[in-house]
């Protein structure tokens, strides 16, 4: 039987005060990991009391996952704390939507700020952690990478070009994450969820009045738990679309069609000759899009 367990093991889990974030902390602490919660938000507090009440110890770490010093504290949690760390999930984010022309510097800066550039201090921190530990040790560790992204960057939202970039580089991180780190033990992938949360009140609106919301982080939660677990030793470098009792694994990109120069170097009027007629008469939403995923 696969092994979804996490007795002994210590999972980070950022943004961990409410939706996605507090749903995915209290599926870890089910399966047994002790956890280090982070946010901005007190109400964390509440969260590691939920999590107690299921058994497990729980740390908590407030500020700006963003900030090179809390992902510090938040390893440093894990591996003073609880005497380890085995599981990084980072969820935090915020939103502010604009269309790009009206975009603000800061509505821009803030938001990959605290998506990608959260991201990666923390995934930085944890990296190292794992790295020296398999030196030290001559042997690979068990390390997941468990990163949120959206399904923002795969549709190109347009009312939230700097949600969708800082998606999309999450995707990437990660993926570079899976190929750089995987000597050493480490398994990192990305999911893109669909939720009912704070986040998404805008977009998704009020729950149905009955039976089981298909946007619940309830539908999310439980597929973070099964990447963190020895059962997805062999998932790694993945993206996946999560939501409504539904998994979907995404394949990478394809090259739909290759142009060659006749000669050593293309010429804008050669380039017209043999583009020009590939693209003429294509549908205007026919772009680098997974729209398919909407249905």
């Amino acid at each position: 039987m696969a092994d979804v367990g996490l007795d002994g093991r210590v999972a980070v889990v950022t943004g961990a005060a409410a939706g996605l974030g507090r749903a995915e902390a209290l599926a870890l602490a089910a399966a047994g990991a002790d956890l280090v919660l982070g946010d901005v938000s007190p109400a964390l507090a509440d969260v590691a009391q939920e999590a107690e009440a299921l058994g497990v110890k729980v740390r908590t770490v407030l500020g700006d996952v963003a900030e090179t010093q809390v992902a510090h504290d938040l390893v440093t949690a894990a591996v003073e704390g609880h005497g380890r760390l085995d599981v990084v999930v980072n969820n935090a984010g915020f939103v502010r939507d604009r269309m790009l022309f009206g975009m603000s510097d800061d509505e821009w800066d803030s938001v990959v700020r605290v998506h990608l550039r959260g991201h990666f201090v923390v995934s930085r921190a944890a990296a190292a952690y794992w790295r020296d530990r398999s030196k030290l040790s001559g042997a690979p560790v068990y390390g997941r990478l468990v990163n949120t992204a959206s399904e923002a960057w795969l549709f190109g939202a347009p009312g939230q070009p700097n949600y969708a970039a800082a998606k999309a580089g999450i995707a990437a991180l990660t993926v570079a994450a899976a190929r750089g780190l995987s000597r050493y033990g480490v398994r990192a992938n990305v999911i893109c969820p669909r939720a009912r949360t704070a986040m998404t009140a805008g977009v998704f609106g009020d729950p149905p009045a009955a039976g089981v919301d298909p946007l619940s982080v309830e539908h999310v939660a439980p597929f973070v738990a099964y990447l963190a677990s020895p059962a997805a030793e062999a998932v790694n470098g993945q993206v996946f679309v999560v939501h409504g009792g539904g998994v979907a694994h995404l394949a990478p990109p394809t090259v739909a069609r290759r142009f060659t120069a006749a000669g050593e170097l293309w010429t804008a009027e050669e380039l017209a000759v043999q583009l020009d007629p590939y693209f003429a008469g294509r549908d205007p939403d026919d772009v680098f899009a997974v729209t398919e995923l909407l249905g």
